[in-house]
């Protein structure tokens, strides 16, 4: 629904403490499986409208959308194009087809789940798929050859040059006084001295080495146990200012969201690597 990995685990961990806090005003304990996605599909769209990110259509005009009886049987090989789709093809997708195509052709919902979790009509429901599926499939037939990964910006690669030598001297002095830090699903903490403690916990862990990339089109750090390992455990998010680090994003403690991730290196990784 974000377009990001990143950004949808934030999501995830909005929805989580809104269903904690809305647990306790309910009379009557909800189906979870169903109360939770609204929660989450609501929160998406109040993610989309926040940061201002292009929607299409809006979610209501899928209440008037009606079935088209050529719609069934689905095609086969538009499903398995939709669950191949890559994270950020969804953003071109109406909210309304974008949740659908999710929640159909990736999570194996019935047309009738899917219209009790959105609050829609069932042949709205059935044709946003179709009409989402079709979409996908003419912006694949459109894209070109892969783009070749980006050039890794200086800043990040300084960073991960100093982390990576455990020299927390030169890694404070790229952060800004105010900097923001997000161990995300644990805490936060902001400015210079709070941060500090957060390099000095890492001091102590020897076995990770971070390595810049692009993930959904942004660049990240990948952090390696071991440098020779093929996947990342997890990664991490700067945001920069003028080369200076303003905000960090760990995702240490959220690993599953790197198993599936696809990383973009940069062909000459090897020389990133030693600095």
């Amino acid at each position: 629904m974000t377009g990001s990995i990143a950004d949808g685990e934030d999501v995830v961990q909005d929805t989580l403490a809104r269903a904690y806090y809305e647990l306790s005003e309910l009379k009557e304990l909800p189906a979870l499986r169903p109360w939770l996605f609204r929660i989450a599909h609501n929160r998406a769209l109040d993610y989309l409208r926040r940061y201002e990110r292009r929607m299409g259509e809006p979610l209501d005009v899928a209440v008037d959308i009606a079935a088209d009886d050529g719609i069934e049987p689905e095609n086969a090989l538009a499903r398995t194009e939709a669950v191949r789709a890559a994270v950020s093809r969804f953003l071109e997708l109406a909210p309304a087809q974008r949740s659908c195509v999710i929640l159909k052709d990736v999570l194996d919902y019935s047309l009738d789940e899917i219209a009790a979790m959105l609050e829609l009509s069932v042949p709205a429901v059935k044709a946003a798929p179709h009409r989402g599926r079709t979409r996908l499939r003419d912006l694949s037939k459109a894209s070109g050859p892969a783009a070749p990964p980006r050039a890794i910006s200086p800043a990040v690669a300084r960073y991960a040059t100093l982390f990576n030598a455990r020299d927390w001297d030169g890694v404070r002095a790229m952060l800004v006084d105010d900097v923001k830090l997000a161990l995300v699903s644990r805490w936060q903490r902001e400015g210079r001295r709070e941060v500090s403690n957060y390099f000095t916990n890492y001091d102590k862990v020897r076995d990770r080495h971070l390595v810049p990339g692009w993930l959904d089109g942004r660049e990240v750090l990948a952090v390696f146990r071991d440098p020779r390992d093929a996947r990342p455990g997890y990664f991490m998010e700067l945001a920069l200012v003028d080369g200076q680090v303003a905000s960090i994003r760990d995702f240490r403690y959220v690993p599953y969201i790197a198993r599936d991730t696809a990383i973009d290196f940069p062909a000459d990784r090897a020389k990133i690597d030693i600095g």
